[in-house]
């Protein structure tokens, strides 16, 4: 049984500062959606702003908009406004690739800077791309090695022989969120350069590259930035260090002259190096629509916001659907976590399932993770209270205990 809605619920979202902006995404009617840390919504912008690009931009302008419209400004343009977001300078950040052609270009100009070491490290348990790219490159490079530490043991796992630490600011599964400026000084203390994926934080909660002393970090569109499935990926490589890093992927953009056609390459002096290919004006144009819901929006109350919906659910799961099986496995204290929850459950993927047929989107991941993503721009107190509801009368009735539930598709 669904319980009414309480006027405490009713209280939060009626104080809620940021409300309106969710009038501002293309939302469907009935769902909750929980899975804006995998694939964000639709901002309600996109489609006339695609519609535009395509029509008049592309079917008007013609090749004349790389310069009418500065589409080959795009790249540097998103970038900053990706830079306001997360602690970073403007010429900081550039729009490129996807998250993984950046993790590999970023990890091989760190190792060129490094001569004489050896070592990527990184975290046990990393999202795969991370660890694959990473041991990608040791199977091309002979003398380079991937070490793989527990997240408890990081600290002391960074000696002399690392080249590069690459770590996902707040972790993929578990949501716990690692302490980016003690983890950047302890690299430089021993003369490593510091990766950081903000896959799960850019748009979710605060970062700031700048006072952490950032070197690197790289992060996906298309989750809490809202830029849409498959939109392209942004990097962050510090003032200080753009004329010392090279780019293994030098491609005809990332050139001092692009227009010149010279045969030898010679690479832009600034962030620019980091580009290599033509950029995809719609991905960016429909990336550039959901950043713009986030540049307006009050940052500090919208990350707040984020993380009282995290808290709300977890206590919420802990009164009402203990004895079924659940176990948080995200932390409790909202400083070390980032915008997402997961639960533990041994029947994970059928739970969630059943909780989708029933209109609560989130996702699962091997082996026993239910996970939910608490995106502040659009998702109100009541659709967490509604959530958990439904989750409780699941877990009660046993509704997910059907074989349509258990078949596994594609992507879970």
């Amino acid at each position: 049984m669904i319980h009414e809605l309480p006027d405490f619920i009713r209280a939060l979202d009626a104080a809620d500062p940021v409300r309106n902006f969710r009038s501002k995404f293309s939302l469907p009617s009935g769902v909750i959606y929980l899975d804006g840390n995998s694939l964000g919504a639709l901002p309600a912008a996109t489609l006339p702003r695609l519609e535009e690009v395509v029509r008049q931009e592309w079917g008007t302008g013609l090749i004349r908009s790389w310069n009418t419209h500065d589409w080959i400004g795009a790249s540097r343009r998103v970038g900053d406004k990706i830079a306001a977001l997360v602690g970073a300078s403007a010429g900081e950040v550039v729009v490129a690739e996807s998250t993984s052609v950046n993790i590999f270009k970023l990890l091989m100009a760190a190792i060129a800077a490094r001569p004489g070491r050896n070592v990527i490290l990184s975290e046990a348990g990393n999202f795969p791309t991370d660890l694959y790219v990473a041991q990608g490159i040791a199977a091309f490079l002979p003398h380079i090695s991937v070490r793989a530490a527990e997240p408890g043991q990081m600290l002391d796992a960074i000696g002399d022989d690392v080249a590069v630490v690459l770590l996902t600011h707040v972790h993929y599964k578990t949501g716990d969120k690692y302490d980016m400026a003690a983890i950047t000084r302890r690299a430089h203390d021993h003369g490593a350069l510091m990766i950081w994926d903000l896959c799960h934080s850019a748009g979710a909660v605060k970062v700031d590259l700048g006072a952490a002393d950032a070197d690197l970090a790289l992060g996906c569109g298309y989750k809490y930035l809202n830029g849409g499935p498959g939109a392209p990926a942004f990097l962050y490589v510090a003032k200080r260090l753009q004329t010392q890093l090279q780019s293994p992927v030098t491609g005809w953009l990332g050139h001092a002259a692009p227009f010149a056609f010279t045969d030898d390459y010679r690479p832009a002096p600034d962030i620019g190096r980091f580009l290599s290919g033509t950029p995809p004006i719609l991905g960016l144009t429909a990336l550039e629509t959901g950043i713009d819901l986030l540049v307006e929006a009050p940052r500090d109350q919208l990350y707040e916001k984020g993380q009282k919906l995290c808290s709300l659910f977890i206590e919420l799961v802990e009164r009402n659907c203990a004895g079924y099986g659940i176990e948080i496995a995200t932390t409790r204290d909202s400083k070390a976590r980032g915008s997402h929850v997961s639960l533990r459950h041994a029947h994970g993927y059928p739970i969630v399932q059943a909780l989708i047929a029933e209109g609560v989107i989130g996702d699962f991941r091997a082996p026993d993770i239910l996970r939910f993503g608490f995106t502040p721009l659009y998702l109100s107190y009541a659709d967490v209270w509604r959530a958990t509801e439904i989750l409780r009368d699941i877990l009660a009735t046993g509704r997910w205990d059907d074989a349509r539930f258990k078949a596994r598709a594609a992507v879970t």
